[in-house]
Protein backbone atom coordinates (compact mmCIF):
# COMPACT_ATOMS: atom_id res chain seq x y z
CA UNK A 1 0.00 0.00 0.00
CA UNK A 2 1.30 3.35 -1.15
CA UNK A 3 1.41 5.61 2.12
CA UNK A 4 0.32 9.06 1.54
CA UNK A 5 2.37 12.12 1.72
CA UNK A 6 2.51 13.79 4.69
CA UNK A 7 -0.16 17.10 4.92
CA UNK A 8 1.46 20.75 4.40
CA UNK A 9 0.96 21.08 7.96
CA UNK A 10 2.49 18.41 9.08
CA UNK A 11 5.76 19.00 6.30
CA UNK A 12 5.46 22.68 8.60
CA UNK A 13 5.82 20.84 11.93
CA UNK A 14 8.46 18.67 11.34
CA UNK A 15 10.52 21.27 9.40
CA UNK A 16 10.26 23.48 12.57
CA UNK A 17 10.83 20.53 14.96
CA UNK A 18 14.18 19.97 12.90
CA UNK A 19 15.25 23.47 12.72
CA UNK A 20 14.00 25.01 16.03
CA UNK A 21 13.43 22.60 18.84
CA UNK A 22 12.66 25.47 21.34
CA UNK A 23 10.17 27.06 19.68
CA UNK A 24 8.81 23.57 18.63
CA UNK A 25 8.19 22.30 22.31
CA UNK A 26 6.85 25.74 22.96
CA UNK A 27 4.44 25.06 20.45
CA UNK A 28 3.22 21.92 21.81
CA UNK A 29 1.63 23.71 24.78
CA UNK A 30 -0.85 25.63 22.72
CA UNK A 31 -3.92 23.96 23.11
CA UNK A 32 -5.90 24.45 20.32
CA UNK A 33 -4.17 22.37 17.20
CA UNK A 34 -5.24 25.45 14.47
CA UNK A 35 -3.68 28.07 16.56
CA UNK A 36 -0.51 25.80 17.07
CA UNK A 37 -0.29 25.27 13.25
CA UNK A 38 -0.30 28.90 13.21
CA UNK A 39 2.44 29.69 14.98
CA UNK A 40 4.30 26.75 12.86
CA UNK A 41 3.69 28.88 9.96
CA UNK A 42 5.71 31.97 11.77
CA UNK A 43 8.34 29.38 12.82
CA UNK A 44 8.89 27.54 9.42
CA UNK A 45 9.31 31.38 7.44
CA UNK A 46 12.07 31.75 10.10
CA UNK A 47 13.20 28.67 9.87
CA UNK A 48 13.94 29.14 6.07
CA UNK A 49 15.80 32.32 6.69
CA UNK A 50 17.84 30.70 9.05
CA UNK A 51 18.76 27.99 7.07
CA UNK A 52 19.74 29.97 4.01
CA UNK A 53 23.55 30.32 5.34
CA UNK A 54 23.72 26.64 5.98
CA UNK A 55 22.70 26.19 1.99
CA UNK A 56 25.39 28.74 0.22
CA UNK A 57 28.45 29.47 0.71
CA UNK A 58 28.97 33.11 -0.55
CA UNK A 59 27.62 35.99 1.22
CA UNK A 60 26.56 37.46 -2.43
CA UNK A 61 24.41 34.72 -2.70
CA UNK A 62 22.83 34.65 0.50
CA UNK A 63 21.74 38.34 0.11
CA UNK A 64 20.61 37.48 -2.83
CA UNK A 65 18.27 34.73 -1.44
CA UNK A 66 17.03 37.19 1.13
CA UNK A 67 16.52 39.62 -1.27
CA UNK A 68 14.06 36.96 -3.01
CA UNK A 69 12.30 36.70 0.46
CA UNK A 70 11.55 40.14 0.68
CA UNK A 71 10.29 40.22 -2.70
CA UNK A 72 7.71 37.78 -2.05
CA UNK A 73 6.26 39.78 0.67
CA UNK A 74 4.50 41.30 -1.77
CA UNK A 75 2.41 38.67 -2.60
CA UNK A 76 2.50 37.27 0.85
CA UNK A 77 0.70 40.52 1.99
CA UNK A 78 -1.56 40.98 -1.40
CA UNK A 79 -2.72 37.31 -0.69
CA UNK A 80 -0.72 36.21 -3.64
CA UNK A 81 1.92 34.04 -2.74
CA UNK A 82 4.19 32.37 -5.37
CA UNK A 83 2.08 29.00 -6.12
CA UNK A 84 3.48 25.79 -4.89
CA UNK A 85 5.56 27.27 -1.92
CA UNK A 86 4.20 25.77 1.14
CA UNK A 87 5.55 28.11 3.60
CA UNK A 88 4.64 31.15 1.38
CA UNK A 89 1.06 29.65 0.91
CA UNK A 90 0.47 29.36 4.78
CA UNK A 91 1.95 32.40 5.79
CA UNK A 92 -0.21 33.95 3.12
CA UNK A 93 -3.33 32.86 4.42
CA UNK A 94 -1.72 33.18 8.33
CA UNK A 95 -0.92 36.68 7.30
CA UNK A 96 -4.75 37.40 6.08
CA UNK A 97 -6.68 35.46 9.05
CA UNK A 98 -4.99 37.21 11.87
CA UNK A 99 -4.06 40.78 9.86
CA UNK A 100 -0.53 40.50 10.50
CA UNK A 101 1.77 43.60 9.51
CA UNK A 102 4.05 43.55 7.07
CA UNK A 103 7.03 45.84 9.20
CA UNK A 104 7.95 42.92 11.84
CA UNK A 105 8.55 40.54 8.58
CA UNK A 106 10.38 43.10 6.85
CA UNK A 107 12.59 44.09 9.58
CA UNK A 108 13.26 40.00 10.01
CA UNK A 109 14.80 39.63 6.70
CA UNK A 110 16.73 43.11 6.77
CA UNK A 111 18.72 41.72 9.92
CA UNK A 112 19.38 38.39 8.21
CA UNK A 113 20.54 40.98 5.64
CA UNK A 114 22.55 42.84 7.69
CA UNK A 115 24.12 39.83 9.55
CA UNK A 116 25.39 38.49 6.14
CA UNK A 117 27.49 41.98 5.41
CA UNK A 118 28.53 41.28 9.12
CA UNK A 119 27.16 44.23 10.95
CA UNK A 120 25.95 44.45 14.55
CA UNK A 121 22.90 41.60 15.47
CA UNK A 122 19.78 43.21 15.60
CA UNK A 123 17.97 41.62 18.69
CA UNK A 124 14.82 43.20 18.53
CA UNK A 125 14.39 42.33 14.67
CA UNK A 126 15.63 38.82 15.23
CA UNK A 127 13.72 38.54 18.52
CA UNK A 128 11.24 40.59 19.68
CA UNK A 129 9.58 41.71 16.28
CA UNK A 130 9.01 37.83 16.03
CA UNK A 131 7.84 36.87 19.41
CA UNK A 132 5.23 39.74 19.16
CA UNK A 133 4.02 38.67 16.08
CA UNK A 134 3.60 34.70 17.92
CA UNK A 135 1.78 36.05 20.87
CA UNK A 136 -0.65 38.23 18.41
CA UNK A 137 -1.54 34.61 16.24
CA UNK A 138 -2.34 33.40 20.26
CA UNK A 139 -3.56 36.51 21.67
CA UNK A 140 -4.84 39.05 19.32
CA UNK A 141 -3.32 42.60 19.34
CA UNK A 142 -1.84 45.32 22.01
CA UNK A 143 0.32 42.85 24.14
CA UNK A 144 3.38 44.23 22.11
CA UNK A 145 5.05 46.31 25.28
CA UNK A 146 4.18 43.24 27.55
CA UNK A 147 6.48 40.26 25.52
CA UNK A 148 9.07 42.91 24.44
CA UNK A 149 11.51 42.12 27.20
CA UNK A 150 11.35 38.83 27.26
CA UNK A 151 11.94 38.38 23.35
CA UNK A 152 15.31 40.11 24.50
CA UNK A 153 16.10 37.77 27.06
CA UNK A 154 15.90 35.28 24.29
CA UNK A 155 17.92 36.84 22.16
CA UNK A 156 20.82 38.07 24.77
CA UNK A 157 20.72 34.03 25.62
CA UNK A 158 20.87 33.19 22.17
CA UNK A 159 23.56 35.17 21.50
CA UNK A 160 25.67 34.07 24.19
CA UNK A 161 25.31 37.48 26.60
CA UNK A 162 23.84 34.57 29.26
CA UNK A 163 24.08 37.53 32.40
CA UNK A 164 22.52 40.13 30.52
CA UNK A 165 19.78 37.90 30.10
CA UNK A 166 19.75 37.12 33.87
CA UNK A 167 19.78 40.96 34.53
CA UNK A 168 16.83 41.52 32.49
CA UNK A 169 14.56 38.57 33.38
CA UNK A 170 12.65 40.00 36.07
CA UNK A 171 11.99 43.01 34.18
CA UNK A 172 10.33 40.70 31.83
CA UNK A 173 8.17 38.61 33.99
CA UNK A 174 7.06 41.59 35.54
CA UNK A 175 6.08 42.72 32.27
CA UNK A 176 4.85 39.19 31.20
CA UNK A 177 1.83 39.67 34.01
CA UNK A 178 -0.21 41.73 31.37
CA UNK A 179 0.04 39.01 29.19
CA UNK A 180 -2.84 37.07 28.96
CA UNK A 181 -1.98 32.90 29.45
CA UNK A 182 -3.23 31.67 25.86
CA UNK A 183 -0.18 34.09 24.40
CA UNK A 184 2.35 32.29 26.84
CA UNK A 185 3.43 29.53 24.61
CA UNK A 186 4.69 32.08 22.04
CA UNK A 187 6.93 33.78 24.99
CA UNK A 188 7.63 30.12 26.83
CA UNK A 189 10.77 29.62 25.19
CA UNK A 190 12.90 32.93 26.42
CA UNK A 191 12.80 30.37 29.66
CA UNK A 192 15.25 27.76 28.00
CA UNK A 193 18.76 29.42 28.81
CA UNK A 194 20.66 25.95 28.06
CA UNK A 195 20.71 25.13 24.79
CA UNK A 196 22.39 21.44 25.00
CA UNK A 197 19.81 20.53 27.66
CA UNK A 198 17.99 17.46 27.34
CA UNK A 199 14.49 17.23 25.95
CA UNK A 200 12.90 16.02 28.34
CA UNK A 201 14.20 18.56 30.51
CA UNK A 202 13.20 21.23 28.39
CA UNK A 203 9.70 20.00 28.48
CA UNK A 204 9.40 19.99 32.04
CA UNK A 205 10.85 24.01 32.33
CA UNK A 206 8.70 24.95 29.26
CA UNK A 207 6.04 23.94 31.16
CA UNK A 208 6.82 25.04 34.44
CA UNK A 209 6.89 28.65 32.83
CA UNK A 210 3.72 28.78 31.31
CA UNK A 211 2.08 27.67 34.36
CA UNK A 212 3.72 30.24 36.13
CA UNK A 213 3.54 32.79 33.33
CA UNK A 214 7.28 33.19 34.18
CA UNK A 215 10.47 32.95 31.80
Amino acid sequence: MTQAAPAPADTLDQQVRAADQDRWLSSRLVAQPAARADLITLYAFEAELMAIPTRVTQPLLAEMRYTWWAEQMDGVFAGAPRKGHPVLEALTDLVARHGLDRAPFDALIEAHIGRVREEPHDLDAFYVGPMQVGVRILAGEGHDAAVADAGRVRGLTQTGRGQEATALRSTANAALKRLPPVGFPAVAHAALADPERPEPLKRLRLLWAVLRGRI
